[in-house]
């Protein structure tokens, strides 16, 4: 009975090794990657919050390995899953529109960049939402008074490499000048 025991022990903890893996994570991705955003082209300077919604022209986004001396591998190219925007004032308001958040997808090669062409900004989910409906229905911020919002934005992406490691860019800001 022991013997039995002993081999259905052994069975099990087999099984629930083989199960455990997946194909993707089985190898490592040779020290990991870093993702960055490169470039932008076509940012405004200024938006009218009623010709809404707004995006940037283009993103380069790239992948750098972390450690340069060592080898890369295709495992180390980046799924791009998402991208987050927020919003900050950068005048003397405190509300500011809702987190704006992308499913994207694409691949950052190791050591590479994609361009990502026309991503959103500023969707109507934020123009719809104080304080920027103040601007479409008043003509100026009701807690402020002022008839243009100053914003910075903040975009980051979030994607992970072909051997599951998640990676995030760090944010990029620029500000905007949002009238009615």
């Amino acid at each position: 009975m022991r013997t039995l025991l002993k081999i259905v022990s052994l069975a099990v903890v087999a099984l629930l090794a083989t199960v455990g893996c997946q194909s993707r994570t089985d190898r490592t991705d040779g020290g990991g990657v870093l993702l960055s955003i490169a470039d932008f082209d076509g940012l405004p300077v200024v938006v009218s919050a009623s010709n809404g919604p707004f995006d940037i022209e283009e993103i380069q986004v790239q992948s750098v390995a972390k450690d340069p001396e060592s080898a890369t591998s295709s495992l180390m190219n980046v799924e791009l899953e998402s991208y987050q925007v927020t919003y900050a004032r950068a005048d003397t308001g405190s509300q500011v529109p809702p987190t704006l958040v992308e499913h994207i997808f694409g691949v950052v090669p190791v050591n590479g960049r994609t361009t990502i062409k026309n991503p959103p900004f500023l969707r109507f989910d934020q123009l719809n939402n104080l304080p920027l409906k103040d601007l479409v229905d008043f003509g100026y911020e009701r807690a402020t008074g002022s008839q243009v919002i100053r914003l910075t934005v903040g975009i980051r992406f979030f994607g992970r490499t072909l051997s599951g490691k998640k990676v995030d860019s760090a944010p990029a800001y620029f500000t905007i000048d949002v009238v009615p």
